[in-house]
């Protein structure tokens, strides 16, 4: 991927998946399909809720949220209040659930927020909080299936666990083969100059902290797991 591709600023690398409709990497498409398909098998419809997203469509998440246009959530999940909040906390709670423009692993159409179809009750909107992946959750039977089948398609979840930077995403899976390459592109100065061209809410504070941003939003996630030598 070049840096407008990793940065959400094209999309040559995209391609529009029809059933279920989708946007992925390239590489991507025929793992998920895959995927898909075998939990078909078990009971599962196995559908993307989001996943490639551009710049411009990150940039509007950021920007509604920072104005009080969405709801915040703490990291455990909780509504969060925005009034009283100064703007490096401010940051700091978007961060735990939202990338900065330009940082978004859905730039590189390799991340896919997923759902069990059939699980969702019945005139019930999805959320994406933990407690829905949890044991009471309606995807908990789906959260047990990705833990044991995901690795065989190269998927893995790259927010699995708290690292002091974005919150656990047990819906958020990620295709290794290439995540991990876009990942190493990835550096401070191709975030910074997605960021310094565009009208982001809070920029010149994001451009203050970009090295921690990177470290700590960008750069610290979990890895796919390694089969042992034999």
């Amino acid at each position: 991927m070049n840096e407008l591709e990793l940065t959400g600023r094209a999309r040559t690398h995209i391609v529009d998946v029809i059933d279920p409709r989708c946007l992925l990497h390239r590489d991507a498409v025929q793992p998920f399909l895959d995927m898909r398909a075998t939990a078909a098998v078990a009971g599962i419809d196995l559908v993307p809720v989001s996943s490639f997203r551009d710049f411009d469509a990150q940039l509007k998440i950021w920007n509604e949220k920072y104005r009080g246009e969405r709801q915040l959530y703490d990291r455990e999940g909780r509504p969060l209040e925005r009034s009283g909040l100064s703007e490096p906390e401010l940051i700091e709670a978007l961060l735990c659930w939202s990338a900065v423009p330009g940082a978004s692993r859905h730039h590189w159409g390799t991340e896919i927020d997923v759902i069990d179809r059939h699980a969702l009750p019945a005139g019930q909107g999805v959320k994406l909080l933990p407690v829905e992946f949890g044991p009471m959750g309606p995807f908990s039977r789906l959260n047990r299936w990705l833990d044991e089948h995901m690795g065989a398609y190269g998927f893995f979840r790259p927010y699995r666990i708290a690292r002091g930077g974005v919150s656990p995403e047990p819906w958020h899976l990620s295709y290794g083969p290439v995540a991990e390459v876009a990942l190493e592109r990835m550096t401070v100065s191709v975030l910074r100059s997605a960021l310094e061209e565009r009208e982001v809410e809070g920029k010149a504070t994001v451009l203050s902290r970009l090295v921690e941003i990177h470290r700590r939003y960008v750069a610290s996630v979990d890895v796919p797991e390694r089969s042992s030598p034999a």
